[in-house]
């Protein structure tokens, strides 16, 4: 009676071991990502030549045209990054565009103390979602919605009507630049990059961006390690709040003007960029990085509708959800890679 022989399997080839490493690195997202931008420039750099798109200032207008975002997209990356949502951030945008206008145009109240207290109001929004979010036990999608509701209503509540700032402070803010030899950047583009570099401090060097990651890689393991999760879910919120607040004062200074329609899907653009850039919808992996490059994409995407002259400009959404669903197959590819 034969004995039955079993073959053993063969190991994994150098190459399918390289390319298991490569699906499972965390930063694969991100160079994606910066690759495709850089791709995208160098073809807008061959297309557009004879037009002014090697000039640097055109490169550095990514950054001024989309400070406001960019901020904003910063903050919804810390909600991310902890496994929630937040859906009020075009609105919560809007409305303080719209109060700070109706405090300093109305109310004689001086520039600073507007922004501060437009600031205070954003925080305090952010906080408050994630106060219920965390003490209620409610969705983050349900109380962020909420949020999207309300802020929008107290536009409305403040004027039905666009408001246009005329105060020389803010004209003068608006149209300082910052020489940088090659070309300029303006103050919001200044305080957007400002806002990348605490952000990236924090989530890399502090405990608390620790604790962000913690509890959005997986919530059950960080409670049991004993982290102070309920405090940290209600500070990502805070955060939120304020980097959109801060973004609705940067929109202010880029239109100046007040409006209660102002930035309305701005949310759904700071998620995409968040997105792009590597961030998992999921939670607990990404780079404040690759929020910079995913704006810098969609900016870019912009950029290259314009000086195509014949495209309209709803081919932006287009490239964005293409490369939305793009992005999220590849995070898919991703977290089955490290299941398996």
């Amino acid at each position: 009676m034969s004995a039955t022989t079993r073959t053993p399997m063969a190991p994994d080839s150098p190459t399918t071991s390289k390319l298991t490493r490569l699906l499972g690195d965390r930063r694969l997202p991100v160079l994606v990502t910066a690759t495709l931008f850089l791709a995208m420039y160098i073809a807008g750099l061959s297309r557009y030549q004879n037009y002014g798109f090697a000039e640097p200032q055109v490169f550095l207008n990514l950054f001024i045209d989309n400070g406001y975002l960019l901020v904003a997209a910063v903050g919804v990356t810390f909600v991310i990054l902890s496994g929630g949502i937040d859906l009020s951030v075009g609105s919560l945008i809007g409305f303080t565009t719209m109060f700070t206008a109706w405090l300093v145009e109305r109310q004689g109240v001086p520039l600073p103390l507007a922004a501060l207290l437009a600031l205070g109001v954003g925080a305090f929004g952010g906080f408050l979602m994630g106060y219920v979010i965390q003490n209620f036990e409610i969705q983050p999608f349900i109380v962020t919605l909420a949020g999207l509701f309300l802020f929008r209503g107290l536009c409305l509540v403040i004027s039905k009507e666009s408001i246009s700032i005329s105060d020389s402070s803010v004209s003068s803010l608006a149209q300082t630049r910052v020489s940088l030899g090659l070309g300029e950047l303006s103050i919001g583009a200044i305080a957007a990059l400002v806002v990348i570099g605490v952000a990236f401090y924090v989530l890399h060097y502090t405990r608390f961006g620790r604790r962000v990651y913690a509890i959005g890689g997986n919530e059950q393991s960080a409670m049991l390690m004993g982290l102070p999760q309920g405090g940290t879910k209600i500070a990502v919120y805070t955060v939120s709040g304020f980097c959109s607040a801060l973004a609705g004062l940067l929109f202010m200074l880029y239109i100046q003007s007040g409006d209660p329609l102002h930035a309305v899907g701005m949310e759904l653009d700071a998620i995409a960029a968040t997105v792009i850039g590597g961030t998992l919808l999921t939670g607990g992996a990404g780079y404040v990085i690759g929020t910079l490059f995913g704006v810098l994409v969609l900016g870019l995407i912009k950029s290259i509708i314009q000086f195509e002259g014949t495209l309209s400009s709803w081919w932006t959404k287009i490239a964005t959800g293409v490369l939305l669903c793009a992005f999220i197959l590849i995070q898919r590819v991703m977290t089955t890679r490290k299941r398996t």
